[in-house]
């Protein structure tokens, strides 16, 4: 794949909208499979409050892989994304019935740089608070 957005057409500033992704427990089991991270305060309510927390929390790495879906969608090729960091703020909190919990997550480029790279910044809510600080990302563009 090539990414479909055009280095040409962007200017800091160009936004990239906005997204707004679901995550229930059953989405916390699914990736628990696939990383093979089974801790138990992804799915266990009285593991993650005896230890602190308020409830069942998604995994940061699953958080982060939902937020740079926000950037993924927008150049339309996975495989552009040069870089990618951010540190974890708080946590997401999945309640244990039919609706759970939300990541929203907002980009604007924030710097064109050489070789047709630009730099996103994030921002990552859910219940409305930041739960990734700082998160950036840079693609290379078509």
């Amino acid at each position: 794949m090539t990414a479909a957005v055009r280095y040409d057409e962007v200017e800091a500033g160009t936004e990239l909208g906005e997204r707004t992704f679901p995550v229930r427990r059953v989405d916390l089991v699914r990736y628990a499979g696939a990383s093979g991270d089974f801790n138990p305060i992804h799915w266990n309510d009285r593991t993650a409050k005896a230890v602190g927390l308020p409830g069942v929390i998604a995994h940061g790495m699953f958080t982060m892989a939902e937020a740079v879906r926000l950037v993924t969608d927008w150049v339309g090729d996975p495989g552009a994304v040069v870089e990618y960091g951010t540190r974890f703020s708080a946590p997401v909190v999945v309640p244990d019935d039919d609706e759970g919990a939300e990541i929203t997550v907002s980009g604007v480029v924030k710097e064109k740089r050489g070789d047709n790279q630009v730099l996103v910044a994030l921002t990552v809510r859910s219940g409305g608070t930041r739960v990734l600080a700082r998160p950036t990302v840079v693609v290379r563009l078509a």
